[in-house]
């Protein structure tokens, strides 16, 4: 009876190990992938909470100096440091408020699309707009990651794109608990919220529509079945924990038998 128990126990704790095939990222060689329209060749389109740094260049800096930005934010870039920007919050109505050119909506629009609105309010004001720059762009790529990783939490990169293998490097990477092969993106746009799921052990991952990442996205790594049974994260650990519940079984067999 002890001996079986004992045995099959063993075979269940080794049979719960997970394999390379589960752990071991960008497994198979690369796939030449003909060129193909991408989600990430969408352009982003902002949201409510997005700081944009606007500047508008001229020959003639007098020209544009009363159209300057004059509210100063700062963001923490990759090495935690403060860094201040001349820029705009989109307010919970869409809207980013400009010296002289007033309020203007912004929500759901590209950043192409906000340069067009910047450059035709200027031509209310000065009649030589072809000699003016409007550059307007994010004030960092922010995205959250959560779940199975050593650091979790918002994270903000001055960088104008990200991959999914940057993102979660900048958390800490995938801990032991942490399923590779299943991580989920949740990406909110004006059509809604949608879900996608990304297997980081796949070499396919480089030619995938979702290897880049957009701001505001939130990835979620979901903990493997052995942690959720909470019975180890590893083999050693697994095998540790059925060894305590044969003793556990073995002393309370015992201890009715004497009685």
């Amino acid at each position: 009876m002890f001996k079986f128990l004992f045995w099959f126990l063993l075979i269940i704790s080794l049979s719960s190990c997970v394999s390379n095939k589960r752990t071991v990222l960008f497994q198979g060689e690369p796939v030449t992938k003909s060129d193909v329209y991408k989600l990430n060749n969408i352009p982003y389109k902002l949201q409510v909470g997005d700081v944009l740094v606007i500047n508008i260049k001229s020959v003639d800096p007098k020209l544009v100096s009363l159209f300057k930005p004059t509210e100063n934010i700062g963001l923490n870039n990759q090495n935690g440091k403060n860094v201040g920007f001349n820029g705009y919050t989109v307010d919970r109505h869409g809207n980013i408020r400009l010296p002289y050119l007033g309020e203007l909506n912004v929500l759901g629009f590209t950043v192409k699309e906000v340069i067009e609105k910047i450059e035709n309010g200027l031509k209310l004001y000065l009649k030589d707009t072809d000699k003016i720059f409007v550059q307007v762009r994010l004030a960092g790529f922010k995205f959250v990651v959560a779940g199975e990783v050593r650091d979790p939490g918002t994270i903000n990169l001055q960088q104008s794109q990200v991959t999914i293998v940057e993102a979660i490097a900048n958390a800490g990477e995938i801990t032991n608990t942490g399923d590779k092969t299943n991580i989920t993106i949740i990406r909110k746009n004006a059509n809604g919220i949608k879900k996608y799921n990304v297997d980081l052990t796949n070499m396919d991952i480089f030619n995938s529509d979702l290897y880049y990442i957009q701001p505001n996205d939130i990835i979620y790594v979901k903990p493997i079945k052995r942690k959720a049974w909470g019975i180890g994260t590893t083999g050693l650990g697994v095998f540790t924990t059925f060894i305590s519940i044969f003793s556990v079984v073995t002393s309370t067999i015992l201890i009715v038998r004497s009685f």
